[in-house]
């Protein structure tokens, strides 16, 4: 069993940000994977379903970023799901657009959201890292920036990795990180 999570922000107004691609890489993995009705719980909304034969449990925390491991906490402890079985996908300003980076475990690297989750469970869970670029500057032009909506190219490059993390996330589940990240690097070659 397994607890996927995608971070973003709930609102019409974050919903293409770049903060928020987590949440897309979640509807796209529902759409594709036919899992029931998102619903509200856990301060979020939850859907459930099965990816190669594993039961998936899909969550979008609405508690905005900061308070993502509230949400993320609550799921987890309820299924009885442990760290090593929980993915979260996230933006990564760290990574140029269009970059995929996978681990487990490691530092929240100023992201609000897995510092939260860090806190609320442990850092020991998997991460799935979605690039979308750095601005100049800091502070103010980094909040503006990450709550800011993509290029219409810079989206078409998302949505490529975000599909791409979407059919290959089976491996993850099944094999593990490092088969996952083996197969992500080769299929990311061959482009």
């Amino acid at each position: 069993m397994f607890l996927i999570v995608g971070l973003g922000n709930p609102g019409v107004e974050y919903a293409e940000t770049r903060h928020n691609v987590g949440f897309a890489a979640a509807d796209a993995l529902w759409e594709k994977y036919g899992f029931s009705p998102f619903r509200a719980k856990f301060d979020g909304l939850i859907a459930e379903g099965k990816i190669d034969g594993e039961r998936v449990f899909l969550l979008k925390p609405q508690t905005y970023m900061n308070l993502s491991g509230n949400s993320v906490v609550k799921a987890a402890n309820f299924y009885k799901i442990l760290p090593q079985n929980i993915v979260v996908i996230h933006d990564d300003m760290d990574l140029p657009v269009g970059k995929l980076k996978v681990k487990t475990g490691g530092g929240a690297g100023g992201h609000n959201g897995l510092k939260s989750i860090d806190a609320a469970v442990t850092p020991e869970y998997h991460r799935i890292r979605i690039g979308v670029g750095h601005p100049h500057g800091s502070g103010d032009a980094v909040v503006n920036y990450v709550l800011g909506g993509f290029s219409k190219a810079d989206r078409e490059i998302v949505n490529e990795v975000i599909d791409l993390v979407v059919d290959t996330i089976d491996i993850l589940l099944k094999d593990g990180m490092a088969a996952y990240s083996n197969k992500i690097g080769i299929l990311r070659k061959a482009k």
